[in-house]
């Protein structure tokens, strides 16, 4: 992704040792560039995180994405993605003063993006688990992870882009006058939050039908109603996030299996994914976006934070002043994104991307963020994290094979007799399940050891060898 594998350096200057600090004369020659090592292992956790709820959070709901309302491990991945691609674009951006040449970047970097995210997750590959391939277009799934960090990545960049010849030059930033410096992007924030509070809290949802296209339902081919008729619901059948998405990209180009399906107005086994209640509702069998239009918009908030972090780290020269800011403005996000959601204003919500939401991962990434910032960049325990250095600078790759299945699914097309007799299932099944008695537990070490562990060998050998995957 971009910036799921970014380039992100500061220079070196003899003042300062400990290589990450940013700022030297345009007088003295260039000094090489040392990469954010924080950063990447921050990114690596991120991408490892998304392997582990994606793999093994049908054993272990505890990990997987709340139903709706709530938090949980699996609901930090999407909006820490996209405050490392916002703390990486300045760091990147500063090595390009020329606007056209940076623009021109950025662009050609969400093009690719939005290309791999429609083939990846568009249906096109149905990999690990099914050996076919293709999608008919009038079912293709236009959004995903990689189009919602597209879209994050393009605004976020273009003012970052464009607001840097109005900025008044303050060689000594404090704690509040950073703000200031960069207003522009605030600005920009704010029209973004004003916007998405408009549209979610103010548009009127009617009643909508849908159409069952599963063969594996008994209500394949069916046309339910679901009942709205309301304004400001945050519900999950009478939500503005949904209409927009049912009306703009088409009920049949949506998700067809939401989190919600495991709610327990839903499933007799909630939070674990099964049979449908007798009594559940129509919208249970509907299909929605989580990365739909209007919570990607609000998506944009996270890549804004963490632009202003990556700018702090590029013009706040000492180690307490960074750490300062960052763990004040943190903890103040956490803190008020709690309170939003226990007084019961705002819910926390991933699915239509709730600015108590917003608060509180992004609070938790900048705090996640500063302990390695603590640990690897100041302390220099940099061998402990090693292995997430490793997939965070080629993260890229290990998103696209493992936690896409492109390679599992590569593994599973030379089987012996039958499809499900192959190595993949095989190893799962002898050496991780029947080992410990427990399906549950095997997958949980599988996933860690034979997709984790594996892909940071591999991530380390290529890294070993200079072989990265940049967009």
């Amino acid at each position: 992704m971009v910036e799921i594998k970014g380039e992100h350096s500061l220079n070196v200057s003899e003042a300062e040792k400990d290589g990450v600090t940013a700022g030297v004369s345009d007088k003295d020659p260039q000094p090489k560039a040392k990469r954010v090592a924080s950063l990447d292992i921050f990114r690596g956790l991120t991408v490892a995180l998304m392997i582990l709820v994606d793999d093994a959070g049908g054993q272990w709901p505890v990990i997987a994405h709340a139903p709706w309302n709530g938090c949980k491990l699996a609901d930090f991945v999407m909006p820490f993605f996209l405050f490392i691609v916002g703390m990486a674009i300045p760091l990147s951006l500063k090595r390009i003063p020329n606007r056209l040449i940076a623009v021109k970047r950025v662009l050609v970097r969400t093009i690719k993006l939005l290309f791999w995210g429609l083939l990846l997750q568009g249906g096109f590959s149905h990999a690990p688990d099914n050996l076919t391939y293709g999608v008919d277009m009038k079912h293709i799934r236009w959004c995903g992870i990689l189009q919602r960090i597209a879209l994050a990545y393009l605004v976020v960049a273009l003012v970052e882009i464009f607001s840097r010849s109005s900025r008044a030059i303050d060689p000594e930033p404090t704690q509040l006058s950073i703000f200031k410096l960069y207003y522009w992007h605030w600005l920009v924030g704010a029209c973004v939050l004003t916007f998405y509070l408009a549209l979610l809290y103010g548009i009127h949802v009617p009643d909508w039908q849908f159409t069952v296209h599963n063969p594996d339902s008994i209500y394949n081919g069916k046309t339910f109603t679901v009942t709205c008729g309301v304004r400001g619901k945050l519900d999950p059948p009478c939500n503005a996030v949904g209409y927009i998405d049912r009306e703009v990209l088409g009920i049949n180009h949506m998700y067809k299996r939401p989190a919600w399906r495991r709610s327990e107005d839903c499933t007799e086994r909630s939070p674990y994914e099964g049979s449908f209640k007798k009594t559940a509702p129509s919208w249970c069998y509907a299909p929605f976006e989580p990365e739909g239009i209007l919570s990607s918009i609000s998506a944009i908030l996270s890549t804004i934070i963490g632009l202003h972090f990556g700018l702090v780290l590029i013009h706040m020269q000492d180690h307490s002043s960074r750490l300062k800011h960052w763990l004040l403005m943190g903890l103040a996000l956490l803190t008020f994104g709690v309170i939003l959601h226990f007084t019961h204003a705002i819910p926390l919500n991933k699915q239509l991307y709730t600015l108590s939401y917003v608060c509180v991962t992004s609070g938790a990434a900048a705090l996640v963020f500063s302990a390695f910032y603590i640990m690897v960049d100041i302390w220099n325990l940099k061998l402990l994290f090693m292995p997430f250095k490793w997939i965070g600078m080629n993260a890229m790759l290990v998103y696209v094979m493992e936690a896409e299945g492109i390679f599992p699914g590569f593994i599973n097309g030379w089987y012996y007799e039958d499809p499900h007799n192959t190595l993949v299932y095989w190893i799962q099944k002898h050496v991780f399940i029947n080992v410990w008695h427990s399906r549950r537990v095997g997958i949980l070490l599988y996933v860690i050891f034979a997709e984790i562990l594996f892909w940071a060998v591999v991530a380390g050998i290529l890294h070993r060898l200079g072989i990265y995957w940049k967009l």
